[in-house]
C-alpha cells in the first residue's frame, strides 16, 4: 500500500523527519522492533515496514520483529503473528516468567517499573543475539510528554527519554521513530486500518500513574492546544545532556 498525502503529513513525515534528525537508522542496518501487541508497537512496525518497502528513506533497512510471552494465561499473541506474516516476516516470540516474578515471587505494589525493565532487558539481549544493530520502541510525542512531566511532578528532574540511545551492555541502539507523532492520530489510524490490537492482561493496565498524568496533558492541550508542537520544539533544540534520561541496559 501507500500513504496517502494526509498519512505523509501525520506519519510518514514526522517519522522520517525523527529518523533523520537524529541518525536513527542507517544504511544496512537490522532493526529490531519490540511488538508487546499494543496499538503504538504494532503501528510503529508497520510504518517502519512501508517505509522500507517503499524506499522512502533513500536506502535499505531490515527489520526483525520480536515479541515476548510474559507468562499471563489470558494473552493471545497469535493476532499478531498473522499480522506480522501477512507483512512478509516471522515473529520471534520470548517466553519468560516476567508475570509471575512481578506479581508473585516479588509481589510488587509498583509493578510496571521493574516489568519493564526486565521486558527490555530481555528485548536488547535477543536482538543482540540477532545481530540487530538497532532496537525500535513504539513511544510516540505523548509518551514523551508524560515521562517529562512525571519526571518532573515525582522526582524534581526535568527530562523526558532520548529520541536514541546506545546501549552499552548489550551494544544495540535504542531508537524512537514515533517521537514526532502524536498518540490521537496513531489510535484513529490503527481503527481506519483495522491493525490488530490485543488484549493486555495485566491486572494494572490502564491505572498507573501514567494514566493519571496522560489526563493531566489531555486537559493542558485544551487551554494550551500547541502544547505537542511546543514540546517537538523542545526535543529538537534540547542538546544538553541533562534534558534526556540516559537508559542504561
Amino acid at each position: 500500500m501507500s500513504f496517502s498525502k494526509k498519512d505523509n503529513q501525520i506519519f510518514f513525515n514526522p517519522i522520517r523527519r525523527g529518523i533523520l534528525n537524529h541518525e536513527m537508522i542507517a544504511a544496512g542496518d537490522k532493526v529490531a522492533v519490540g511488538l508487546s501487541g499494543g496499538k503504538d508497537s504494532t503501528s510503529l512496525f508497520y510504518f517502519l515496514d512501508q517505509i522500507a518497502k517503499q524506499n522512502r528513506l533513500g536506502f535499505s533497512f531490515e527489520l526483525v520483529p520480536i515479541s515476548m510471552d510474559l507468562g499471563f494465561e489470558d494473552f493471545d499473541i497469535s493476532p499478531l503473528r498473522e499480522f506480522v506474516a501477512d507483512l512478509g516476516y516471522e515473529l520471534e516470540v520470548i517466553p519468560t516468567d516476567i508475570a509471575k516474578i512481578v506479581f508473585d515471587i516479588r509481589a510488587e505494589k509498583s509493578p510496571c517499573s521493574l516489568c519493564a525493565k526486565l521486558r527490555r532487558g530481555i528485548l536488547y539481549r535477543r536482538a543482540a543475539e540477532l545481530g540487530c544493530q538497532k532496537v525500535a520502541l513504539g513511544h510516540h510525542l505523548d509518551d514523551a510528554i508524560e515521562t517529562y512531566l512525571m519526571n518532573f511532578l515525582f522526582h524534581g528532574k526535568m527530562n523526558s527519554f532520548e529520541p536514541k540511545s546506545y546501549l552499552s551492555k548489550t551494544g544495540v541502539t535504542l531508537i524512537r521513530p514515533m517521537i514526532y507523532v502524536e498518540e490521537k492520530s496513531i489510535i484513529r489510524y490503527v481503527e481506519r486500518e483495522d491493525l490488530p490490537v490485543i488484549f493486555n492482561p495485566c491486572p494494572v493496565d490502564k491505572q498507573t500513574k501514567r494514566e493519571e498524568i496522560k489526563e493531566l496533558v489531555t486537559n493542558l492541550s485544551k487551554t494550551y492546544p500547541d502544547i505537542r508542537q511546543k514540546f517537538i520544539m523542545g526535543i529538537e533544540q534540547g542538546t544538553a545532556a541533562d534534558f534526556w534520561t540516559k537508559s542504561h541496559i
